[in-house]
């Protein structure tokens, strides 16, 4: 890559990580969530209210470009109707039994080994992602051993903002002490993630390209991304060592 790049920020969901479907795993999740609330619903009905209610958080989030924090989902939007203070004090783990009732998430062939080489080569790394935990991405660094690979990790829960609003974007490039041009954004979503970075003017934008992603925010593309990979340790040849 011919371009200046000194920084590289990844999104997370179906980028660096996916979602593999294990019922079991889902169910204990749905049940401890119950449990959590006390609900004293039937699953199916408890479950259709909370995803109705998902759903419409969803529609004004995507339109806003705006996330609120873990509290805020629980008690003014998806469990409104329940107790405040059981809610709000149990909002962190709701929110991972939340996204653990779609399954487990693993991170993709190579994912590890990219993330360690291009630290070596003397990239900085950062994340940008929408998310609305707080926790889990970070405990996902730790376990895995790539927390100190990342120098900067913003999540849409943390900052409000929400891709691909380009001001997520550039808080990003300031965060890590980069110059936007000087930045490069890795991600799987050709609308969100390409909008954003291109309109941010971020060096270069790449796209993973997922089949099972790449039509989910039901419009066109309006730009294209400089780059696209199959993988992810296909970027080892699009940033060379930089010593």
């Amino acid at each position: 890559m011919e371009r200046k790049i000194e920084s590289i920020f990844f999104d997370v969901g179906a980028t660096l990580r996916y979602v593999v479907e294990d019922p079991e795993f889902a169910a204990a999740a749905e049940q401890e969530l119950m449990e959590l609330v006390g609900a004293t619903e039937p699953h199916d009905v408890f479950f259709e209210k909370l995803e109705k209610n998902w759903k419409a958080y969803r529609k004004w989030a995507k339109t806003e470009l705006l996330d609120v924090s873990e509290m805020e989902l629980w008690l003014q939007y998806l469990l409104p109707d329940y107790p405040a203070d059981r809610v709000a004090s149990n909002a962190a783990r709701l929110t991972r039994l939340w996204r653990d009732h779609d399954g487990r998430r693993v991170v993709h062939d190579g994912t590890l080994e990219t993330l360690r080489e291009l630290k070596r080569r003397g990239y900085k790394l950062g994340i940008i992602a929408n998310t609305i935990t707080e926790t889990e991405i970070p405990d996902w660094m730790c376990r895995d051993g790539v927390a100190d690979c990342f120098q900067t990790v913003l999540l849409s829960s943390k900052v409000r903002l929400r891709k691909p609003d380009p001001t997520i974007y550039l808080l990003g490039a300031r965060c890590i002490g980069s110059d936007p041009k000087a930045c490069a954004y890795v991600g799987d979503n050709p609308v969100r993630d390409v909008e954003g970075a291109v309109n941010a003017g971020f060096g270069a934008m790449v796209l993973f390209e997922d089949a099972g992603t790449a039509d989910r925010e039901g419009k066109a593309p309006t730009v294209e991304p400089d780059f696209k990979i199959k993988s992810i340790p296909e970027l080892l040849a699009l940033f060379p060592d930089k010593g």
